[in-house]
C-alpha cells in the first residue's frame, strides 16, 4: 500500500500532467489502491501493479511516456565528461536551486533528465558520476547557533605558527582530546537488509548507567588512547592527565581541548603544570575543529549503534578496546598532510 505523501503525490501530477496516456497511468495506481476495477480505465491490474512498484523507485517519472525512445539509456561519454565538469566547476546554486551550495543525488539526477533526457533506473549510475568528479559522501556538519566564525578564525590564524612549529618538531607529540558519555540507551540507525525481509527489532534499555570515556588522538601518527571513568571531573581529569604523561615521558605535549569546566579546573591546571603539558583551548562552540569528535562516531558506529547493552562496564571496555587498537588518520587544520608532504 502507498503512503498517503505517495497518494497526494501521484494526485498532485495528475492535476498537473497535459498528457492523457500520463494522466492514465496515474489513475490506474490511484484506482489500485482503492481497490476499484480497472477496466475503464483501459489497463490491467498487472500493469497497474508494475507502475506502482516503479513509482516507488523513480517517483512520478514511473507514469512519463516512455515510447518511441525519447528516453536514452544512457550518456554518451562526451556528456559524462560534461556532467562532471559540472559537478567540478558549479554548485546547485548555479542551476537555479537557491541556498543549496551542494550537490545532492537527486539534484543531479533532476539535471540531467532536463539536459540530456536521460533517467537512471538506478541510484548507483550518479554515485560513480560523482566519484569520477572525485567527490566523496558527508552528511552535512553541525553549525552551533552560538559559534562565531570570527572568532574561529581569528583562533586559526593565532595559534598558525604553534602549530606549525609543534608538527615540524619530531620531538613534540600533538594530541586532540574530547569526552564522550556512553549509555545504555540503544542508539538505533538504518541498516541496510535484503529486500522483502523486515529490520529485527532491538530491544532497549530503559535504565540510564553511564560511563564517562576521555579520548586524546595523537595527530602525528593516528594512536588513540581512551580511558574510561565514572564521571567527569577536574580531578578524573588530572589523574587521566597523569597516565597520558606515562605514554609519553620524554616528549613535549601539545594538547588541544575544549573549554569544558573540567578542564579550567585547578586542579586539572596544576597537573597540566605537575607534567609539563602545553594546552591550547579551541575557540567556544566550535567541536567541528576538533579530530577527536570523528573518533567517536567511528567507535559508536563499530561498537554501540543498532546494539541491546544490558550492562554498560563489558560495552565500555570493547568501546575501549576498540578505539586504542584502531588507527583514526584525521588532521588539525590539515596540518598533518601538509606537514608529512
Amino acid at each position: 500500500m502507498l503512503t498517503p505523501e505517495e497518494l497526494a503525490t501521484i494526485k498532485a501530477f495528475m492535476g498537473e500532467t497535459n498528457n492523457v496516456d500520463e494522466y492514465k497511468r496515474a489513475l490506474a495506481v490511484v484506482t489500485l489502491e482503492a481497490g476499484n476495477p480497472l477496466k475503464e480505465i483501459g489497463l490491467s491490474k498487472k500493469h497497474a501493479q508494475r507502475l506502482r512498484r516503479e513509482f516507488r523507485s523513480i517517483s512520478v517519472l514511473a507514469f512519463k511516456d516512455k515510447r518511441h525512445n525519447n528516453k536514452t539509456v544512457l550518456l554518451t561519454g562526451s556528456q559524462c565528461d560534461e556532467v562532471i565538469a559540472t559537478l567540478m566547476t558549479t554548485t546547485p546554486n548555479d542551476h537555479g536551486y537557491t541556498n543549496s551550495p551542494f550537490w545532492s543525488t537527486r539534484i543531479l539526477a533532476t539535471l540531467i533528465e532536463h539536459k540530456y533526457s536521460v533517467v537512471y533506473s538506478s541510484r548507483t549510475s550518479y554515485y560513480l558520476l560523482f566519484k569520477k568528479a572525485s567527490f566523496s559522501f558527508h552528511l552535512p556538519g553541525k553549525q552551533y547557533e552560538k559559534a562565531d566564525a570570527e572568532v574561529v578564525a581569528a583562533w586559526k590564524k593565532e595559534q598558525h605558527v604553534r602549530l606549525e612549529e609543534a608538527f615540524s618538531d619530531p620531538d613534540t607529540v600533538v594530541l586532540a582530546e574530547d569526552e564522550m558519555v556512553l549509555t545504555q540507551a540503544t542508539t538505533t540507525q538504518k541498516v541496510w537488509i535484503p529486500q522483502g525481509t523486515s529490520p529485527a527489532v532491538i530491544e532497549t534499555n530503559g535504565t540510564r548507567k553511564n560511563r564517562s570515556i576521555y579520548g586524546f588522538l595523537n595527530l602525528k601518527t593516528g594512536k588513540e588512547h581512551a580511558f574510561s571513568t565514572e564521571r567527569q571531573t577536574m580531578h578524573e581529569t588530572a589523574a587521566i592527565l597523569s597516565r597520558v604523561r606515562k605514554l609519553y615521558p620524554t616528549q613535549k605535549v601539545l594538547l588541544l581541548w575544549d573549554g569544558a569546566g573540567w578542564h579550567r579546573g585547578s586542579v586539572a591546571q596544576e597537573a597540566l603544570v605537575t607534567h609539563n603539558i602545553e594546552a591550547i583551548h579551541f575557540p567556544p562552540y566550535s567541536p567541528q575543529l576538533n579530530p577527536q569528535e570523528h573518533v567517536w562516531k567511528k567507535g559508536r558506529t563499530a561498537v554501540t549503534h543498532n546494539r541491546f547493552i544490558p550492562k554498560i562496564e563489558p560495552v565500555t571496555k570493547e568501546l575501549v578496546d576498540y578505539l586504542n587498537a584502531t588507527t583514526f588518520p584525521y588532521s588539525l587544520l590539515d596540518f598533518t598532510e601538509r606537514v608529512r608532504m
